[in-house]
């Protein structure tokens, strides 16, 4: 009966047991079938963008090409965990401040929101703030629905977030002075 049990779990459970292991979560956000046209016919191929994050602050993507869908999601996933990067959330939920970003034709709004907004935001966008953790966001995506430009783009708005400690510490002063000025003295510096 044990014997049976492991069995199963080896064969079925792999990529469960491979997700709860490490601390990331992953998210497939597109999957594309591509074909080179040969002598014999027609040779496909697979091109898989894959969305990873610890649901702390840490989020990486990346996109890996196969012939066959599980090499390629795997290939992603490697890329991704080696792309990561941190990005400061206010109280663990939303963002600290409204920023833009761009990728190409992907143009990408992102804007705070109180506590119980939830994620207002797009397919490849969606997958990006649920693999950072955010509760709380408003995001709005024009230009370009490509989800390869839409989760470049941002990548790119969330590069451009920064933190009440960051600035406090970039400019020499204390925390409470920063965000004294700023008018919102409520904000807590994470």
């Amino acid at each position: 009966m044990a014997k049976e049990r492991s069995e199963r779990r080896d064969r079925g459970d792999r990529k469960e047991a491979e997700k709860v292991d490490s601390e990331f979560i992953d998210k497939l956000v597109a999957i594309n079938r591509v074909a080179k046209v040969v002598k014999g016919g027609k040779r496909f191929g697979f091109a898989a963008l894959v969305v990873v994050g610890d649901q702390k602050g840490r989020v990486g993507f990346g996109h890996g090409k196969a012939r066959e869908v599980p090499e390629a999601v795997r290939k992603a996933t490697e890329g991704a965990k080696r792309a990561l990067i941190r990005v400061p959330l206010r109280e663990g939920r939303t963002l600290h401040h409204d920023v833009d970003g761009r990728w190409g034709a992907g143009k990408v709004t992102l804007r705070t929101a109180p506590p119980g907004t939830g994620i207002i935001a797009g397919g490849p966008m969606r997958a990006v703030f649920e693999s950072v953790g955010m509760h709380d966001v408003v995001a709005k995506s024009k230009g370009s629905s490509n989800p390869y430009n839409m989760v470049r783009a941002t990548f790119d708005a969330l590069k451009k977030q920064t933190s009440p400690r960051s600035v406090a510490n970039r400019r020499g002063k204390k925390v409470s002075e920063v965000l004294r000025r700023s008018g919102d003295a409520a904000a807590i510096a994470d």
